[in-house]
C-alpha cells in the first residue's frame, strides 16, 4: 500500500517505533518475555488480582455456570445475571444510584461523551487526559477545548459564559504523570458555571480512595458534584471491562444512546463473576494498598538518591522523565538487556520532549525486587547520562 512503508520508516527514525514483546504464564512481578525471564515493571495490575486463585475459581465456576461467551449485547440477550449483580455491587462500592457495564475502558468514554453531546454542545478537557477521553470528546461533535493541566481556574475561565451542554472531562489519577487531578476545585468549577464534571478513574479504582473507591471518593465528592464516573476492570480490579456509575437517569440515558454500549456484545459472564469477587478483596485486603505505598515511597527515595528526573507522583505510577524519545528508548532497551522490563513512553502518547520511562509498581512487587530495579536504573543511568 502506498505510503506506508515511508510513513514506518519516518516513526523508526524518530525513535518513536513501538513493538510488541509476547509473554507467557500470569501475570506476576516476574514474567517470561519473548522466551527469557524477567523482571516487569510495566503492569497496571496495581494490587496484584489479575493472577489471584480466587478469581480464577470464580471464572472457572462462571465458565460452567454461563459457557464462555454471553453470545449477545446486553440489550438483545447477554446481559446475564452475573452482569447485573456486578453492576449492582458496583454501584454501592462507588455510591452511586446505579451502574453500567462496558466492554473497554475506551468505549466507554467514547459512549458516555457522544450520549451526552451534540453539536450545540461543549466538552472541556484537561490537556494531558487519556486518548480515549480526547477521542471520545472530537467524535461526539461537541465544541472541543482543551484547559491547561490540572488548571481548575484557567478550566473556569473558559466555561464562564459558554451556552448549551457543557461536559468538563478528567483523569482522575493520570495515566502517563501518576499525578491526581484537583478535583475538588474542578468540582467548585463546574458548579459555578452549570457545567457537568466527568472522572475517569481508570487508575484510581482499587488504589486510592477509602477502601480503594478511587479519587473522586478520596476527594469528597457525591454524585451531584461529579456526576459521571468512569472505571476501568481491568488494572487494579485484574479483569477485564469498565463501567459507568451514576443516577439513574444518566445510565437510562447512557442504555438508549450510548453506541459502543449498544452496539457490542457484553463480557463474558464469567469474567463479571471474577470482577464480583476482586471488587470484595480490593475493598477488604487494605494490607495491599499500604504494602504499594510503602513500595511507591521506598521506590522514589532511591531514584531520588540517584538524581533520576521523577515526576510528582504519589501513585503506583512513577515516570521517569528522560526528554528526548530516542534516548527513552535506549534506557528502556538496557534495562531489558539487564532483565528488567520497563517501557519507554513517546510522543504522541506525551508531549513532544515529555518521552520518559513509565515505572509501575505493584504490591506483588517484593522490597528487593524494587531494590534490583534502582540498581539496575543506577547501572543505566551511568552507561547513557544525558
Amino acid at each position: 500500500m502506498k505510503g506506508l512503508s515511508e510513513n514506518l520508516l519516518r516513526r523508526r527514525t524518530d525513535g518513536l517505533y513501538r513493538s510488541r514483546c509476547v509473554t507467557e504464564g500470569a501475570q506476576a512481578p516476574e514474567l517470561i518475555v519473548d522466551g527469557r525471564r524477567m523482571l516487569a515493571f510495566c503492569s497496571n495490575d496495581y494490587l496484584g488480582l489479575a493472577a489471584d486463585e480466587r478469581l480464577a475459581e470464580a471464572v472457572r465456576q462462571g465458565v460452567t455456570r454461563y459457557g464462555v461467551g454471553s453470545g449477545a449485547a446486553h440489550l438483545i440477550c447477554g446481559h446475564s445475571k452475573a452482569h447485573h449483580a456486578l453492576e449492582e455491587e458496583l454501584a454501592e462500592f462507588t455510591g452511586r444510584q446505579r451502574a453500567l457495564l462496558f466492554s473497554t475502558g475506551y468505549m466507554a468514554n467514547l459512549g458516555v461523551i457522544g450520549a451526552l453531546l451534540g453539536r450545540a454542545d461543549s466538552v472541556f478537557e484537561d490537556r494531558l487526559n487519556h486518548a480515549s477521553l480526547i477521542d471520545g470528546g472530537l467524535l461526539s461533535r461537541a465544541r472541543f477545548r482543551r484547559y491547561a493541566h490540572a488548571d481548575a481556574q484557567a478550566l473556569e475561565s473558559q466555561l464562564s459564559g459558554v451556552a448549551g451542554r457543557k461536559l468538563v472531562a478528567s483523569d482522575g489519577v493520570f495515566s502517563m504523570d501518576g499525578d491526581l487531578a484537583p478535583l475538588p476545585e474542578l468540582a467548585a468549577a463546574c458548579g459555578r458555571c452549570d457545567a457537568w464534571l466527568m472522572v475517569d478513574d481508570a487508575h484510581g479504582i482499587g488504589v486510592v480512595g477509602p477502601q480503594g473507591r478511587g479519587s473522586v471518593a478520596a476527594a469528597g465528592l457525591d454524585e451531584t458534584q461529579a456526576p459521571v464516573l468512569m472505571g476501568t476492570l481491568g488494572k487494579a480490579l485484574g479483569t477485564a471491562g469498565a463501567f459507568v456509575a451514576g443516577t439513574h437517569e444518566l445510565i437510562e440515558t447512557l442504555i438508549q444512546f450510548a453506541r459502543p454500549y449498544i452496539y457490542t456484545t457484553a463480557m463474558p459472564p464469567a469474567i463479571a463473576e471474577a470482577t464480583r469477587v476482586s471488587l470484595r478483596i480490593a475493598a477488604e485486603e487494605e494490607w495491599r494498598r499500604e504494602r504499594l505505598l510503602g513500595l511507591v515511597q521506598r521506590f522514589r527515595r532511591g531514584a531520588a538518591q540517584l538524581g533520576l528526573d521523577l515526576m510528582a507522583s504519589e501513585t503506583p505510577i512513577q515516570p521517569i522523565l528522560v526528554g528526548d524519545s530516542a534516548r527513552a528508548a535506549r534506557w528502556s532497551e538496557a534495562l531489558r538487556q539487564q532483565g528488567v522490563l520497563v517501557g519507554a513512553i513517546r510522543p504522541p502518547t506525551v508531549p513532544e520532549g515529555a518521552a520518559r520511562l513509565r515505572v509501575t509498581l505493584s504490591a506483588m512487587h517484593s522490597v528487593a525486587q524494587v531494590d534490583a530495579l534502582l540498581e539496575v536504573l543506577a547501572e543505566t543511568a551511568a552507561a547513557l547520562p544525558a
